[in-house]
C-alpha cells in the first residue's frame, strides 16, 4: 500500500510539466478559469461555513432548551 502512496506524489519536474502543460491548453484563458476556481472555491467555502452555523445553532437551541427542562423539573 506504501508503494502506491508514493506513486502518486508530485516532485517538482512533475509540477513543472503540468503548469506547461496548463499553459498550453488554456493559455489566454487561464487568469479567467483560475478565477472563476477562487470564486468556486469561496463560495464553497462559504455555503460550508453557514451549515457549519446552522449546526451551531441548532445545538445551542437544543441544549438551552434541555436546560430549561431541567430546571422547570423540581
Amino acid at each position: 500500500m506504501i508503494d502506491t502512496l508514493m506513486f502518486f506524489t508530485l516532485g517538482t519536474w512533475e509540477a513543472i510539466v503540468l503548469v506547461v502543460i496548463a499553459l498550453l491548453v488554456f493559455g489566454s484563458r487561464l487568469p479567467e478559469v483560475m478565477r472563476s476556481m477562487g470564486k468556486g472555491i469561496t463560495e464553497f467555502k462559504k455555503g460550508l461555513r453557514d451549515v457549519d452555523e446552522n449546526i451551531r445553532d441548532a445545538h445551542d437551541d437544543a441544549d438551552s432548551a434541555d436546560s430549561s427542562d431541567k430546571k422547570a423539573v423540581p
